[in-house]
Parts: structure tokens; sequence; C-alpha cells
């Protein structure tokens, strides 16, 4: 079939032979007439070039194409092909990069795909391109009843494939052959006419930008504001005695220090010998620098041989949390090694606590009631839900098992207790203001973020108020505040405190407060 036959048959879009008679008009109507025909011409053309494009696919073969496009094509529908690769991103890769890439480029595809099907099609309603010159081994068991124009599996495909790469550029690289293989496979396969992709794809990019325009990626960010100082560099790792806890470590981290940095001194130890094996790599003659790969807990007990010592402190992310390490901006292990080469390192803040005979530190948050339960519960439904949800469904599970505490506050109004839910007090200001906060944009702000969900009358619909409440600083349910100290009295017994991962039990009176850039840490944030 010629494209003068699919443009007469699939086009309909405009009468070419009805153009001819509007190039005569003259006057001043004329000129307007004449930019009118100018742009039917265009308009013409570039539908002729469209036929053209579509007849010269359907006339050519390429190996091997005529089994793996179809398929892909089918593939694609649903969104499936999609949803698998955000899977296998998320599972092959281990880093919250990658992780978040995944997420993205779904969150990127939903909204190209309801763009597509609810504005897209319904607005240009294209006829399906009329197959008779694509061989039948190319054509789809199912010819789809749906307009021509835009593509939504290539928009899908695009929105895809650049939310991850404005993500994670490497994950972007990989999964771009497949989104333009689909969209090729779109008209290999008879289904749509060139331009119909190219708007898709073009839809699609913009949704992913879209996307990032809500929700900003982990670049566009600020970098962590914390104030540059000097720190020993460490070529091939030489100074360093890095401590691996073996239970939140595996051999392949190890492994990855061991060439990254081959100089380096690496002892790995148990959990239990954790604090022993510190304060001996810390007092060590050839230590230079002191080492943790771990979770949050790992690196709260190195922190504290490194204040102790006097020395620069290198994280290693390798538990289940590691918030500290990803607020440093480490995500990676080539993060860290390249700061510790190059000697890139910031002064951070440390929380501080005492109560009763207990002294301790903190470089995440501290928190008093419901808030390690809420942590766990949430953890338990993240993958059935995201966001401010799987906030509410952790309330919910602990309001069948949970109390409000009663306390005395400091300050005015004292002498009198205060039922609450939780209090959090976060070492530095965090980004996210909901009852779980997420980020801190500075890790030497010399401020304390506290938040408290109160008690009250009806303390089970207050909090779940507060876990509905989102981003509002201030509610008759949850309050956020800004100190330097804080001190809180009448705290009953058997209260368990909760830091940075561990917990511990609380005396009556609990005495909060900070010790300005008091830490030094090698981190990319300076880069």
């Amino acid at each position: 079939m010629t494209s003068s036959s699919v443009l007469s048959q699939a086009a309909d879009l405009t009468d070419l032979s009805d153009l001819t008679d509007l190039t005569e008009a003259t006057g001043p109507a004329g000129v307007g007439l004449g930019v009118g025909s100018r742009m039917a011409r265009l308009g013409g053309w570039l539908l002729e070039l469209d036929c053209r494009i579509y007849d010269g696919v359907a006339a050519r073969t390429w190996p091997g194409a005529d089994r793996v496009l179809p398929r892909l094509s089918r593939a694609a529908n649903h969104g499936v092909l999609w949803f698998a690769t955000a899977a296998g991103i998320a599972t092959a890769a281990s880093s919250p990069r990658a992780r978040r890439a995944a997420v993205r480029g779904v969150a990127s595809l939903a909204l190209a795909s309801a763009t597509v099907n609810t504005l897209g099609k319904r607005s240009v309603r294209r006829a399906r391109p009329v197959w008779d010159a694509v061989p039948p081994i190319r054509r789809l068991k199912r010819r789809p009843v749906t307009t021509s124009f835009p593509s939504g599996h290539s928009a899908s495909a695009a929105a895809f494939a650049t939310g991850v790469a404005l993500e994670s550029r490497g994950w972007g690289a990989a999964v771009a052959p497949l989104a333009l293989a689909v969209g090729l496979s779109r008209v290999y396969t008879g289904v749509h006419f060139p331009s119909d992709v190219l708007a898709g794809g073009a839809l699609g990019v913009a949704a992913a930008f879209a996307v990032r325009g809500m929700v900003p990626t982990r670049g566009q960010l600020p970098v962590p504001g914390c104030p540059v100082v000097d720190a020993p560099k460490l070529p091939g790792g030489r100074g360093l005695t890095l401590v691996v806890n073996t239970a939140a470590t595996s051999a392949h981290q190890v492994e990855e220090v061991r060439e990254a940095l081959p100089h380096a001194r690496v002892v790995s130890c148990e959990a239990s010998e954790l604090a022993d094996v510190l304060e001996e790599a810390a007092t060590a003659d050839d230590t230079r620098a002191l080492g943790v790969c771990g979770g949050d807990g790992s690196v709260n007990t190195a922190a504290v041989a490194a204040l102790r010592h006097g020395l620069p402190l290198a994280v290693l992310p390798g538990g289940r949390m590691n918030h500290f390490a990803h607020d440093l901006l480490i995500e990676h292990p080539r993060d860290l090694f390249r700061a510790v080469e190059n000697g890139d390192a910031v002064a951070v803040d440390v929380g501080r606590f005492r109560t009763g005979d207990t002294r301790g530190h903190f470089l995440n948050a501290l928190s008093l009631g419901v808030y390690p339960q809420l942590v766990r519960e949430r953890a338990r439904w993240t993958h059935l839900a995201w966001g401010r949800a799987a906030d509410v469904l952790a309330a919910l599970r602990v309001l069948r098992h949970e109390r409000p505490l009663r306390i005395q506050p400091a300050g005015p109004g004292r002498g009198r207790t205060r039922p609450l839910w939780l209090l959090f007090v976060g070492n530095g200001t965090y980004l996210r203001m909901g009852l779980l906060p997420a980020r801190r944009p500075d890790l030497a702000d010399g401020l304390l973020d506290v938040r408290v969900v109160h008690g009250g009358r009806v303390p089970g619909a207050r909090l779940l108020a507060a876990a509905l409440a989102g981003p509002m600083t201030r509610s008759p349910f949850h309050t956020a505040v800004r100190r330097n100290s804080l001190r809180v009295r009448g705290i009953p017994p058997g209260t368990h405190l909760g830091y940075d991962g561990e917990i511990t039990g609380s005396g009556p009176e609990l005495v909060i407060d900070k010790a300005h850039e008091a830490l030094t840490v090698y981190g990319p944030g300076t880069i």
C-alpha cells in the first residue's frame, strides 16, 4: 500500500484538494488566507511524510525484529514491562538511589498514562493506520481499538525511562534502549504512525519533569549545610581503621572496601564486641581516622569513640537504617571512598542527653512514647502503602496496644502533667513535618527539632489526626518547635527512651542539649 492510500484511509484530517483555492485570495483578507494556506500545506506535508515513514518501516525487515518487537510491544501493555523493570531495579541494586529511581519511574509513568487516556486520545481522535502493508507475522493478536494519537505505550516508556534517569543516570542509560525499542515496536507492528510515537514520547518526558517539579530529585536538594573542615587525606585509606559490624554488613561490602582502600585496616567484630573494638582502634598509634560499617546504632557507638579521642569519623552504611549516612549524601561506598582519599569532611552537631545515671549522645533522633513502635509498624506497611497512608496504618496498629504517657514539661505551666503520644527530638531540623520526619538539609544548625503529639481528650482520635495532618507544623494535636535545649520532668517509671535505633530506660527527668559542630565526618557534601 502506498503512502497516498494510507493518507486517504487513515489520516482523515483534512482534504488537501481544498487547499489550493486558498492561495488565490488577495487583499487584506487574502494575506490571512495565505498564512492559513501555508500552515495547511505544512500540515499536509508533515502528514504525507508521516505516512511515507510508516510505509518505509512496513517495507523494511530487521534481523530478529519480527520475533522480538511484537512481543516487546505486548509486554508493555498496561505498563507490565515497566512495573517488572522497576521491581528488578529495586531488588538488583540495594542502594537508596536505585529504589528512588524505580519509584520515580513508576510515578512518571502513572502521570503520563493518566494524561494520555484522559486528555490526549480524547482531544485528537486520529484513526489507526491500516496495516495491509505490514507483514502478518508482525501484527499484534489484538488490534487496539482506541484512537491513535498519541501513543500511550510510547508515553509510558519515555516517562519511565526519563523518571529513572532523573534520579540515576546509570539506570536511566540502561533503561533507555528498552524504551526506544518499545516506541519503535508500535510503528513496526503497524498500530501507530511515527508522529503518534514522537508525540507520546514528548508527553512522557514532560510527565517525568512534572513529577520532578512536584517531588524534587535528591540531586536538586541542597547539599548538607555543614561547615567544611580540614581532615587528613588518606590515599588508599592509609591511616583509616574501619570497624565492621558483621551482623549488619555483607562479605561483599567488606571486599569492596579492601579493593577501594587497600591500605586501610579493616577489623570485623560481632555487635556485642563493637564498643571495645572501636575503643581499641581509636587508641592505635597508626589510626588517623576512625571508620565504621553498620547501621545507625553502630555509627552512634563509633561517634562516641571518635569524639572521645578527637578523630574524624568515616561512615559506611551497612545496616537496615542508615539515616545519618544518607543525610551526609553517602549512599554508595564510592561516595565515602572518594571523600576519604580527598580529605572532604564537614563538622556536624551531636545531640546529648542525660536521664538518671545515664549519659548518651545521638546523631539522628531521640524519642519517648510510641515513636519506636510507629517506626516499626510503618516499616511493615511501607510495601503496601506510601507516605501518609503508611503513617495512618501504623497509627491504627499502635492504638491497639499503647496508651499516652503523662509527663511534666519544663517552663510555663509546669506542675501539672500532660498526656502525650510521643516526644521526638531530632538532631537538626528535619525537612518533612509529619509524624515521622524524613531528611535533614543541615546537620549543623545548632537546633533541636522537637515534635510532640498530644494525648488529651479522645487520645486515639488525636493520634490519627496527627498522622493525617501531614506537613502542618502546628495543630491541636501536633506541635513542632525548634530549641537549643529541652528538659522534661515527671516521666513515669518504666518508660523507654529510644535514640539512634537503641533503647534504654528513662529516669524521671530528661535533659537534652547539643554539642555544636563537635564531630568531624568524611562526606561528599563538600564536593
